[in-house]
C-alpha cells in the first residue's frame, strides 16, 4: 500500500467516526514528531500495538479485501502480569462490500457488534482437523441467543446486532453490498495479530508500504521505541 492512501484512509476514519460521535484516544492523533518526545511510559501503546491498524492482507486491492481498524485497549504477555490486561477492544470501519478474509484465532474468544451504518455480513464455517472449512453445522451465539445453522451461512447484523465467535471457527466479514459503511466493535480477550490468526488462504496481515509521502500517523506496527523501557 501506498503511504499516501494509508494517510488519506486514516483522515476519512477520523472523519466518518467524528460524525458517528465516536471520540478516539489522545494516541490516535500523534503525529510522528509527537512521538520523538514519547519516552517508556508510551510502552503500553508500543508493546500491544494500540492505534491505527490499516490494512488490504497483501491483496494490493484495498476496496475489495482490507480494513480499517483503531485498537482502542489490548494487553501483552510480555508486560508486568499484575497490570497487563486480558481483554482487548477494537473498532473496525468497513466499506461497501469489502472483505476481511476468512480467517480464525487459534486462542482469541471475540464478539463483533455492527455499532451503526449499514448491514454487516459474516459467513461462519466450522474447521477440521487439517483446519479447513468443515461442512458441519455450526452453533452460534447472536446477542445471547443460541442457534445452530448450515456450514456457510451468511448472517446480517443489523445495527446493534452481534455474534460471539469462539477460538476455531472460520469467518469472513464486508459491509452489505448496496449500503453504508459499517462501523463495528470488536471485544475479545488478549489480540495477538502476529501469532493468532490462521488465514484459510494465503493472506497477509500487515501490509508493505510504499513510502511516496510522509505518514501523518504511525500505524501500530511502525512505533519508534523509547530511550528507556518499563
Amino acid at each position: 500500500m501506498k503511504r499516501q492512501e494509508i494517510n488519506r484512509l486514516i483522515e476519512n476514519a477520523k472523519k466518518l467516526l467524528c460524525k458517528n460521535n465516536i471520540a478516539l484516544p489522545p494516541f490516535a492523533y500523534w503525529s510522528p514528531l509527537d512521538w520523538k518526545s514519547k519516552g517508556c511510559e508510551c510502552d503500553e501503546i508500543r508493546k500491544c500495538m494500540l492505534g491505527w491498524d490499516i490494512t488490504d492482507f497483501g491483496s494490493g486491492r484495498f476496496d475489495e479485501i482490507g480494513l480499517v481498524v483503531f485498537t482502542v485497549m489490548n494487553g501483552n504477555h510480555t508486560i508486568n502480569p499484575f497490570t497487563s490486561k486480558t481483554y482487548a477492544e477494537k473498532i473496525l470501519a468497513i466499506q461497501p462490500n469489502q472483505r476481511t478474509p476468512m480467517h480464525f484465532h487459534r486462542s482469541k474468544m471475540e464478539d463483533i457488534i455492527n455499532r451503526c451504518g449499514g448491514n454487516l455480513v459474516i459467513q461462519v464455517y466450522n474447521s477440521d482437523k487439517n483446519e479447513s472449512l468443515a461442512d458441519t453445522d455450526v452453533e452460534i451465539s447472536l446477542d445471547g441467543v443460541r442457534k445452530k445453522v448450515p456450514a456457510g451461512t451468511k448472517l446480517i447484523l443489523k445495527s446493534g446486532e452481534s455474534v460471539t465467535v469462539p477460538p476455531y471457527l472460520y469467518h469472513e466479514f464486508w459491509a452489505e453490498q448496496g449500503s453504508r459503511y459499517v462501523i463495528a466493535g470488536e471485544i475479545s480477550k488478549l489480540n495477538d495479530d502476529n501469532n493468532d490468526n490462521r488465514f484459510l488462504n494465503n493472506t497477509g496481515r500487515f501490509p508493505d508500504i510504499e513510502e511516496d509521502c510522509e505518514p501523518n500517523h504511525y500505524l501500530c506496527c511502525e512505533y519508534p521505541s523509547a530511550a528507556s523501557k518499563i
